[in-house]
């Protein structure tokens, strides 16, 4: 009878005890590395001064800066507005938030000014600032950073940063993420009226596949389309399936959008329906963040009824979203929400 091989000592007995899994083009490992617990304080007046402030926010200091600064030439609105309309709107935005990590686009010098990317959470940061460290398939490991709380959010603002860029997956599963999304962006000169009648046909396609699904402007150009999913399908899924109903929808409206990516082949005047934002990695403005607009315009949630009715970009701004929400809520709450999420395995 022959004997079973035993494994040997060294390298061969390495490969069959491996290690953590390291990341590849599918899969990328990430941690959470908690800063503390987040900050029960719901907003906070940020003072009128010339001065830089130092506040204090559910026992955390944060330290604001150049608040007088003008970030909004057009209207006059400087940092401590756009500190202010974020403090006064966080109750409502941090759900969108949390346990995700951040793409930190930073405008040093207002709206009109240069912009840079920004991943790393940087260095000097509070000790209290939570990240979410991802491993990316060449083996460089990015702690970028999560905004759990308030502090952390006037934090990240403070840097410059105008509108808010978080992941589609949480911090557990980079891989998987809570939704899909379609990005109508119009091609040309194309009247935001026609985005308005683009989104309703992305509609009607999703519901009659039994999507529920959310709307909100862009605050820049276009209207987002979101869908709540069931946590499950990879980035990769959920990027072939929105991909497969944008091309299926621009077939059959020609005239009104299209799916073509490369810009160069991209026809004109039509709207985008852009599935591409849905590949890992990628980040779209939150809702409720301000645009580097003139006007600081501001990705707001809207209804179905207000897209079919007709509005305007520039009806949603820094100046009176806050008074929205106050009367109408969180019309996105139910993107968080467990129930209501469509199964993607059922479109198989």
């Amino acid at each position: 009878m022959a004997r079973r091989p035993r494994p040997r000592r060294g390298r061969t007995a390495a490969r069959q005890n491996p290690g953590p899994a390291r990341a590849t083009r599918d899969h990328h490992p990430a941690t959470r590395r908690r800063g503390g617990a987040a900050s029960a304080v719901a907003s906070i007046a940020i003072p009128r001064t010339r001065a830089d402030v130092e506040l204090e926010i559910g026992g955390r200091r944060v330290r604001l800066t150049n608040l007088d600064k003008i970030f909004f030439p057009e209207i006059g609105g400087t940092k401590r507005d756009l500190l202010q309309y974020y403090a006064d709107v966080a109750p409502v935005l941090l759900p969108h938030l949390r346990d995700r990590a951040m793409v930190m686009k930073r405008y040093p010098n207002g709206a009109s000014g240069e912009f840079f990317f920004m991943k790393r959470a940087p260095h000097p940061r509070p000790e209290w600032i939570t990240t979410c460290a991802i491993e990316h398939a060449s083996g460089s490991v990015i702690d970028f950073p999560v905004i759990d709380d308030l502090a952390a959010l006037l934090w990240v603002i403070n840097l410059g940063c105008i509108d808010l860029n978080q992941w589609y997956a949480r911090c557990d599963d980079v891989d998987r993420p809570d939704y899909l999304h379609f990005d109508l962006d119009p091609v040309g000169d194309v009247a935001f009226a026609t985005v308005r009648e683009a989104a309703g046909v992305v509609n009607e396609t999703l519901r009659a596949l039994g999507m529920p699904t959310w709307v909100k402007t862009t605050g820049s150009r276009g209207i987002h389309v979101y869908v709540p999913i069931v946590r499950g399908p990879s980035q990769k899924q959920v990027w072939e399936v929105s991909k497969t109903i944008a091309t299926d929808v621009a077939r059959r409206h020609p005239r009104l959008l299209t799916a073509v990516y490369k810009k160069a082949a991209r026809p004109t005047g039509r709207v985008l329906v852009d599935y591409n934002q849905n590949a890992w990695g990628r980040t779209l403005a939150s809702v409720y963040s301000v645009r580097p607009r003139p006007r600081a315009t501001v990705s707001t949630p809207v209804t179905w009824v207000e897209v079919a009715r007709g509005f305007e970009i520039e009806d949603f701004r820094m100046d009176n979203v806050p008074a929205r929400i106050a009367e109408l809520g969180d019309l996105w709450a139910p993107l968080n929400a467990p129930k209501a999420r469509f199964d993607l395995t059922r479109l198989a």
